[in-house]
């Protein structure tokens, strides 16, 4: 079966980009899914980044939503929610506006990827959504910027993608699949070694370490989506799960595969699909 699924995105950053356009790229080779619509929380024009994300989507002939949730934040005279505050109402009343524009395409799920805002009733009890997670399902939640300044702290050994349910539990939905990889091991022993734990968090965001583990990470967050969207649409995986499947040997397959001569590896970049 061709498993019909909707892509929302902000599209802010090279990681976004690249997973789109990594989807699309297997989707030639045979991934037996298809994009229904493309929607984006930004309007054409607001941000060079997610233009050149409407354009790769069109340049697939993929249907494109766009709606700017600033614009509709400004029209509504909202502000936007500091952490820890609940969400203001002009939230759910732009995810009714989302919910109606997504009713008009045919999908059988939706899949965030960069999405940067958080999914409130309107859409989670229409529309089945999956989420992409930079950790294991017992890791740290947060942004992948949060996430891999845990992990350094903690001195964690290894961490991994995720990619869960949607629900109002921000980050802690029913996992669906993961993979996990080392991030520290005899290539990177000297980063520990030599890394500062008491530099600031902007000084952290650039140090060598930090880098390394990003790199770890966007390396596999995009052969780990299109196995798990494999896995549903070949009817190994159902959403919601009884529990997570573990893909590291398929994710690392895809990785070892690429590195052989004469195939091009995706750039890894040090963006996020969560950014």
């Amino acid at each position: 079966m061709t498993l019909r699924i909707a892509w929302l995105t902000t599209g802010r950053g090279p990681g976004s980009y690249g997973a789109l356009e990594y989807t699309l790229k297997a989707i030639t080779k045979g991934l037996p899914v298809e994009i229904a619509v493309v929607f984006v929380n930004r309007d054409p024009g607001e941000a060079e980044p997610t233009d050149r994300l409407i354009t790769l989507a069109r340049s697939h002939g993929v249907p494109l939503e766009a709606r700017s949730s600033v614009a509709f934040r400004k029209s509504r005279g909202g502000t936007v929610a500091k952490p820890g505050e609940p969400l203001q109402r002009w939230r759910t009343e732009y995810d009714n506006t989302v919910a109606d524009a997504l009713s008009r395409f045919e999908f059988d799920l939706g899949v965030m990827f960069g999405y940067m805002l958080i999914a409130t009733e309107p859409l989670i009890d229409r529309f089945t959504f999956i989420n992409d997670h930079p950790a294991l399902p017992d890791g740290p939640i947060g942004t992948y910027q949060e996430v891999i300044a845990q992990l350094i702290a903690s001195e964690a050994r290894e961490s991994g993608c995720m990619i869960n349910v949607v629900t109002a539990d921000v980050d802690r939905g029913p996992a669906l699949s993961f993979c996990r990889y080392p991030i520290r091991d005899q290539a990177n022993e000297g980063l520990w070694a030599n890394h500062d734990f008491g530099v600031s968090r902007k000084q952290l965001d650039t140090s060598m370490l930090y880098l390394d583990i990003r790199r770890r990470g966007v390396e596999r967050e995009r052969p780990f989506l299109v196995e798990t969207l494999r896995a549903i649409a070949e009817g190994r995986l159902a959403v919601p799960p009884r529990q997570p499947v573990e893909l590291t040997r398929a994710v690392e397959r895809v990785i070892a595969t690429s590195m052989q001569p004469g195939v091009q590896r995706p750039a890894a970049g040090v963006s996020s699909g969560n950014a």
